[in-house]
């Protein structure tokens, strides 16, 4: 059944400033854009670039003054989710470039620090099921409190307040992962049944695909338990949520209000 959306965000700009914006649902193989509907106020001086690794597209505007951004949209998906517990894990070798960038620690995600913990919590499993045992041992451990963190919070920071939001939980659950020598990336992504209703981000781990002799495939992971797989619309993937915010300004900005209503038909 489709998914529908419908996000609203407005900011203030004091000087002529540049703006990178990703919130669109992206246009892949494993979901598709039934509809869709983005104003932009103002709309001058806008251009639009291909999101990493082609998942999604950003918008670049140049503006000043009040700016609102308006979206709506219909998808359909068609994702095929496995059940992580039957999947193993690639060896090294066998993995490929875009997925080697997501062993790698990243700004918000010091995979090397948490080597030790991974071994003693979670060195009796492997592959899909260690990833299993990962997520719902934060699920356990944090509780979801919104405010808590900023724009400056890492994993490190997370792990040890055992408190966040989605980002929080998803970067935490990333360092993990790498830290078990699993690529894992950040999807920023909309999700009925968030609560509350916001930008929602989960993990993506890179484990072996039973279908596929020496394949591999990315499948999703949220550790807040809030959306499933099979009704998550991507917006784009990064290392972390530095690479995926839905607004990065390149100057002073004052975000003023937002609002985003996700639902399954």
């Amino acid at each position: 059944m489709p998914i529908s959306i419908e996000t609203r965000f407005a900011f203030h700009l004091a000087a002529p400033t540049d703006i990178l914006l990703q919130f669109e649902a992206a246009a892949i193989p494993e979901q598709t854009i039934l509809s869709s509907d983005t104003d932009l106020d103002p709309d001058e001086r806008c251009a639009r670039v291909s999101a990493q690794h082609d998942i999604g597209e950003r918008i670049w505007i140049r503006a000043q003054g009040e700016c609102t951004v308006a979206y709506r949209a219909r998808v359909d998906i068609e994702r095929q989710v496995s059940n992580l517990e039957e999947l193993s894990a690639l060896p090294a070798h066998q993995l490929p470039g875009e997925a080697v960038e997501y062993l790698f620690d990243s700004r918000y995600c010091p995979a090397d620090d948490f080597q030790s913990f991974v071994d003693a919590q979670f060195g009796d499993t492997a592959g899909g099921a260690r990833i299993a045992r990962m997520r719902d041992w934060i699920g356990e451990n944090f509780t979801y409190v919104p405010g808590v963190s900023d724009s400056g919070t890492g994993a490190a920071q997370s792990f040890i307040a055992r408190q966040g939001i989605c980002r929080d939980y998803a970067h935490v659950l990333i360092a993990l992962a790498r830290a078990s020598a699993i690529p894992a990336r950040y999807v920023a992504c909309y999700a009925p049944g968030v609560d509350p209703p916001d930008f929602h981000a989960v993990a993506e781990v890179f484990l072996a695909d039973p279908a596929t002799p020496a394949g591999g495939t990315w499948q999703l992971v949220d550790p807040t338990g809030m959306a499933d797989p099979s009704q998550t619309v991507k917006i784009g993937v990064g290392r972390d949520a530095a690479d995926v915010s839905f607004l990065t300004s390149f100057g002073p900005s004052d975000f003023r209000t937002s609002s985003v209503s996700v639902s399954q038909e």
